[in-house]
């Protein structure tokens, strides 16, 4: 048996205590914390993409065999079909609970996101535009994965409270309706050329003999 001389292993390193005030276990707390937030926001982050994911692939079901969508169907989609997906589940949850006992934790979670749903819903949600045939086709192609491909297309922001109004607030950044709105500029400045032609096809002599007239020294 080989003699215990109490020495420790090597490589084997002393753990350091802190004194809990001194400026090294400050710097430690803090980074802690710093750690625990962006732990925070990446949960957020992941949970606002899920969340996208879901209402990008509720849309993406709703696109139509051919053509589009009107913007009447969009609000009944939106009222009738999303907003109602949780109806059977919570009418489970209610069903089960017992008369006078309290909501379960998943009650009260199905009637928060239903009620902050329906506020969203009242003010103003943000959408993918149904109605624009450039955009259907491109959302068409979705791989119903990837968020950033979707995040490239053409959104609108409709709302309960003005239902035949709806707002664009993401032109797309997808090179194919970035050309798009290109030609459709373009367009828009040769209707407006037209418009201004037939002052430009007056033939000069109406303005020289006016001006020589005007120019002309009294007799």
């Amino acid at each position: 048996m080989a003699p215990n001389t109490g020495k420790k292993p090597k490589g084997q390193k002393k753990e350091k205590v802190f004194h809990p005030l001194s400026r090294k276990a400050d710097q430690l707390v803090r980074t802690q914390i710093r750690k625990s937030k962006l732990a925070e926001l990446a949960r957020a982050r992941t949970r606002k993409h899920g969340d996208q994911v879901n209402l990008f692939g509720f849309f993406y079901h709703a696109i139509p065999p051919e053509g589009v969508l009107t913007l009447e169907d969009m609000h009944s989609i939106v009222k009738d079909i999303w907003f109602t997906r949780f109806d059977a589940e919570l009418e489970s949850e209610r069903a089960s609970r017992r008369k006078g006992r309290p909501k379960s934790a998943k009650e009260q979670n199905l009637e928060s996101i239903k009620e902050r749903e329906a506020e969203e819903y009242r003010t103003g949600i943000e959408v993918i535009d149904l109605t624009d045939p450039q955009n259907v086709d491109l959302f068409r192609q979705w791989d119903q994965k990837e968020v950033a491909y979707v995040q490239q297309l053409r959104m609108v922001r409709i709302a309960g409270d003005s239902p035949t109004v709806a707002v664009l607030s993401k032109p797309g950044m997808h090179p194919l309706l970035k050309k798009t709105e290109i030609v459709e500029s373009q367009e828009e400045s040769v209707e407006m050329d037209t418009d201004e032609a037939p002052l430009l096809l007056e033939p000069p002599s109406r303005f020289s003999s006016t001006m020589m007239t005007m120019d002309m020294p009294p007799s």
